[in-house]
């Protein structure tokens, strides 16, 4: 490709239109960040803690220190694939070589060997937290880094994403479904009255999911194989030092709209996480639910996701981005624990009525239809950031700002995990119990300790994003100044010649 060609390119100016068929595969590959993150997000402590019976401070603390190997390996990937020249592009390496680690780790994550002691058991697990982490970060930050890179259209990219977050909700829950309405029950025996209290269930469930992870990867990688060419090309050739890939990743994370969006989506990522861990714990003990109600539960997670696959691109062209992720977040996050705080103070009818199952049914699928649609907003919000820092650097760092993204989404199992951990802690919740031998007093403080704290989060969140300044206008003139000095420099380069 020569250089005028690059910069038709790099400008959008010569790609074909993304297909059905593009847009599909690209958004499919978030099946496997979704199997991963919902095994982790809901199974992993009730799995290691309740069912092989490992410390919950300890599950919380073995997976906050993998983001430590995660705060290295997270943006050295991103830049990685920010500067990698092969005939295969910059991104589709990574995610070939993806496919098999990170299917392979995730089958063993949920077969740890029986017999181990507590530390061992710990070590096991903090193992394969690392392990399974990083090689998910091979894959997904090279493919959502593609967002940028595959359109330049502020509207188009809440489109993608929409896609994106669309499949990573869907895929991941249809496990959930399948673990509800089929698996656990099918794991019932004389002494196991409940299947998600079975080691085996676990088993299959890793073999399921570790199947499903490697199809994704591999359709999305081959469905987007033929945008190669039309891609953004990487930078030229130079010498590049330890000291230098530190200095522009740190220069690309301090960018200060991104940073906003980075520090919010740490607050976002902890609340997701303390959510989503202790989601289980409050349909099993705080509400009373049985399997087939939970199954229930968990399929509400399609509407809402169909919710927002819809609602992001309106809200987009309707309200901004920043806009529409501000009133969306605020009415979503304030709604969330109104169900629980109308329990907690005894307005609701008694846990078994028909009532009390529809009414949270409803207030669940609404709130996270609203959740996922403001995750939508944010994510294109980043994807925006990449023109700007350009302009001022002179760097594409798509890679560089959805590490870190991922980095701060994979904070749900770390910061929120340990924080639902420790609620149980302070709750005096038993390892090991089943819901008739946990006391209402421990139940209630699970709900008391929990509103708060998730309150607390998400208001944080919104405050870190209301200072974000890139709004259409903005990026539409980003864009142009791009384009502008790209075509400045081709028309000028034959003079030098």
């Amino acid at each position: 490709m020569n250089q005028q060609a690059e910069f038709a390119a790099a400008d959008g100016l010569s790609k074909p239109p993304l297909t059905l068929w593009t847009r599909f595969a690209f958004g499919f590959g978030s099946v496997a960040f979704g199997l991963k993150n919902n095994g982790f997000d809901y199974f992993l402590l009730l799995f290691y803690s309740q069912v092989v019976g490992l410390d919950a401070r300890l599950v919380g603390l073995a997976l906050t220190l993998a983001l430590i190997a995660d705060a290295i390996s997270d943006p050295l990937v991103g830049y990685w694939s920010d500067n990698l020249r092969s005939r295969w592009g910059r991104r589709h390496p990574f995610m070939y070589a993806s496919a098999i680690p990170v299917s392979a780790t995730f089958f063993l994550l949920w077969n740890p060997p029986e017999g181990l002691t507590q530390m061992q058991l710990f070590w096991f697990l903090l193992f394969m937290a690392v392990m399974i982490r990083t090689f998910i970060t091979l894959y997904e930050t090279p493919s959502s880094a593609l967002v940028p890179d595959m359109t330049q259209d502020y509207d188009q990219r809440s489109s993608l994403i929409g896609w994106r977050y669309f499949f990573g909700w869907v895929g991941g829950n249809s496990m959930t479904v399948l673990m509800f309405f089929f698996i656990f029950p099918a794991f019932v025996t004389e002494a196991i009255s409940d299947g998600q209290f079975n080691r085996d269930a676990y088993r299959l469930y890793g073999i399921m999911g570790s199947c499903g992870i490697l199809i994704a990867i591999l359709v999305s990688t081959i469905g987007t194989h033929s945008r190669i060419p039309y891609l953004m090309q990487p930078p030229p050739k130079r010498a590049i030092t330890i000291g230098v890939v530190f200095k522009e990743i740190y220069g690309a994370i301090r960018e200060r709209d991104f940073f906003k969006l980075f520090v919010a989506s740490l607050f976002g990522a902890a609340a997701t996480g303390l959510a989503a861990g202790l989601s289980f714990y409050f349909m099993t003990y705080f509400w009373g639910f049985g399997s087939i109600e939970r199954g229930q539960l968990v399929l509400g997670v399609f509407v809402a996701a169909g919710i927002a696959f819809v609602l992001a691109p309106i809200a987009t062209r309707r309200l901004g981005k920043k806009r529409g992720a501000m009133i969306i977040g605020a009415v979503a996050f304030l709604g969330a624990p109104v169900p629980i705080i109308l329990r907690l103070l005894d307005l609701l009818p008694p846990n078994g009525t028909e009532f009390v199952f529809w009414f949270v049914f409803l207030a669940n699928v609404i709130d996270l239809g609203l959740i996922i649609t403001f995750q939508m907003l944010v994510a294109s919000m980043v994807a925006d950031v990449v023109e700007q820092h350009e302009l001022k650097t002179g760097l594409r760092s798509e890679g560089v700002f959805t590490s870190a993204s991922i980095f701060s989404r994979k904070c749900t199992q770390g910061f929120g995990l340990i924080a639902a951990s420790f609620i149980l802690a302070a709750a005096d919740f038993q390892a090991g119990a089943d819901a008739s031998q946990v006391s209402d007093e421990a139940i209630w403080k699970m709900g008391a300790y929990y509103v708060p704290s998730i309150l607390a989060l998400w208001c944080s969140m919104l405050l870190m994003i209301a200072p974000y300044s890139i709004d259409r206008a903005k990026h539409d003139a980003n864009v142009r100044k791009l384009a502008d000095r790209k075509n400045g420099v081709a028309e000028s380069a034959p003079e030098g010649v």
